[in-house]
Parts: C-alpha cells; sequence; structure tokens
C-alpha cells in the first residue's frame, strides 16, 4: 500500500521536512508570541503549534508514500460482475459515449474509466487526478482525500505559522539594524505568505472540482478524453450533486466504478 521511502522522491521529502522544522525552530527562537508563552510556561498554544505541525509531515509521508490506486493487473471479469456486458456496450451506437475500456499503451493493462497512465510514476492510475511533484507522487482514487486533508492542515499550518512570525517583529532605529534583527523572521514570514497562497489555491481549486465530482485531469483536458469530448460543455455524467458528491468524496470508501455510473447517466439520455 506504501512506497518505500527512500524511493523515488527521497530528496524532495527530505527537503519538505528539513525545512518544515527549521522554519518551525526560527518560530522558537525569535522573540515571538510562541516563545514567550513557552518562557511563561504557558505550553498550550506551543505544544497544540508542534502537534499541528507533527500531524502536517504525517499526512504529507502519507499521502507521498501512499499508493494512489494503480492498477497493476486487468480486472475481466469486472463487467460482467457488474452486469455492464459487452452485449450492452455494443447497443450503444457510435456516436454515443462508449464504455469499452481501453487498453494502455504503455503498460499494456485495460484502463478503467477515468483511469490515466502517468509517465512519472510509470503506472496507471484509477481516478486519475493529477502527478504532484511537492509529494512525488499521483494524486489519484486512494489518496485523493488525504490530499485535500493534507492541505488544510498544511493550510492552517502556515497561516498560524504567518501570525506568529508577525508578532516576533521588534521596533528599530532605522531599516538596517531592523533588517539585522529580523532577517530570518522576515524570509520567514515571506515564505510562509507564499506558500500559504499556493496551498489556499490549490484547495479551494480541488473543493471546487471535489464538489463537481471531475478531476483536475478532466477539467483541464476534456476535449481529449475519449468518455466527456463527446459531452455538452455544461455536461458532467458523474456529477451527482453538490452535496452527493462531497459525502462520495470523504465518506464512502472503496473502489468505485464508474463505468456503472456512466452507463446509467447514458442510458437515461439514449
Amino acid at each position: 500500500m506504501f512506497k518505500n521511502v527512500f524511493g523515488s522522491g527521497f530528496l524532495v521529502r527530505t527537503a519538505h521536512v528539513v525545512l518544515t522544522w527549521v522554519v518551525t525552530l526560527i518560530l522558537f527562537l525569535h522573540d515571538t508570541e510562541l516563545r514567550k508563552q513557552e518562557e511563561r510556561d504557558q505550553l498550550v498554544q506551543p505544544v497544540l503549534f508542534v502537534l499541528l505541525v507533527l500531524m502536517s509531515v504525517l499526512l504529507y509521508f502519507a499521502v507521498s508514500l501512499m499508493d494512489p490506486g494503480f492498477i497493476l493487473s486487468d480486472d475481466r471479469d469486472l463487467q460482467f460482475m457488474l452486469g455492464v456486458t459487452e452485449e450492452q456496450q455494443d447497443m450503444i451506437p457510435p456516436s454515443t459515449k462508449s464504455l469499452r475500456q481501453r487498453r494502455c499503451g504503455h503498460c499494456l493493462l485495460q484502463q478503467p474509466m477515468r483511469s490515466k497512465h502517468c509517465q512519472t510514476c510509470q503506472h496507471c492510475v484509477r481516478r486519475y487526478d493529477h502527478h504532484c511533484p511537492w509529494i512525488e507522487n499521483c494524486v489519484g482514487e486512494r489518496n485523493h482525500r488525504w490530499f485535500v486533508l493534507y492541505l488544510a492542515v498544511q493550510l492552517l499550518v502556515l497561516l498560524w505559522g504567518l501570525h506568529i512570525a508577525w508578532t516576533g517583529f521588534g521596533p528599530a532605529p532605522s531599516w538596517r539594524p531592523w533588517l539585522r534583527t529580523n532577517g530570518a523572521l522576515l524570509a520567514v514570514a515571506v515564505l510562509l505568505a507564499l506558500l500559504a497562497l499556493v496551498v489556499l489555491l490549490l484547495l479551494g481549486s480541488h473543493l471546487y472540482l471535489v464538489s463537481l465530482n471531475t478531476t483536475t485531469w478532466e477539467f483541464m483536458s476534456r476535449h481529449r478524453i475519449s468518455y466527456l469530448k463527446h459531452c455538452g460543455a455544461d455536461e458532467n455524467p458523474f456529477d451527482r450533486g453538490t452535496l452527493r458528491n462531497l459525502w462520495g468524496f470523504f465518506c464512502v470508501w472503496g473502489t468505485v466504478v464508474w463505468e456503472q455510473v456512466y452507463f446509467r447517466e447514458g442510458s437515461n439520455q439514449v
């Protein structure tokens, strides 16, 4: 279920962890609110902050090392178990949506609907969303909800860290001594602000796409995807309404057979 921590992406993961704890250490070493509370033995907020940082690191490793939904073998009997037979597929005219699985030209396995081959991971991934260089892993069916949760926790850490850094800036008679005193803290604050903006945009875009039951790949490449290019501009065969989409994404575990969902939608429209 998990990849080797020392495998591909080891340097990226190491850099992420080192940067996280270096920034945390700087926030504790400077005259910030966090350090003042620690000196007064008011440890609730410092401990909570460290625990939140630790949670973000653990979630980062979880989504980075987790199997995103790699397809390792053909599901030869999948369609018959679900009642979607070749005869039913042949009843659909060629001009309408086709449910026939295609074989990947790279790994030579049958691709279930909404899956895509990742050139970086060298595997087809179920409900492929995108390959994220930040975690050095694909975001797919098995780790997408954890990726969104990681973004939410990371955003909390960044915003809280930015607030802590702001409380550490001290006065100075001119900008040069101020910069000497607060230079490291200023660099941390700028870094946290930029990362918070990036994570906020990522989290917002993923929550929006999840509410529509679509993926980043489907949203960006709709015109090139065989099962979507025949749909209208505002048509999404997987959309079941915002609340059901969010419930299905966060609360329903297990593999969803999208061919069955798509076939039902197609039957209603034919």
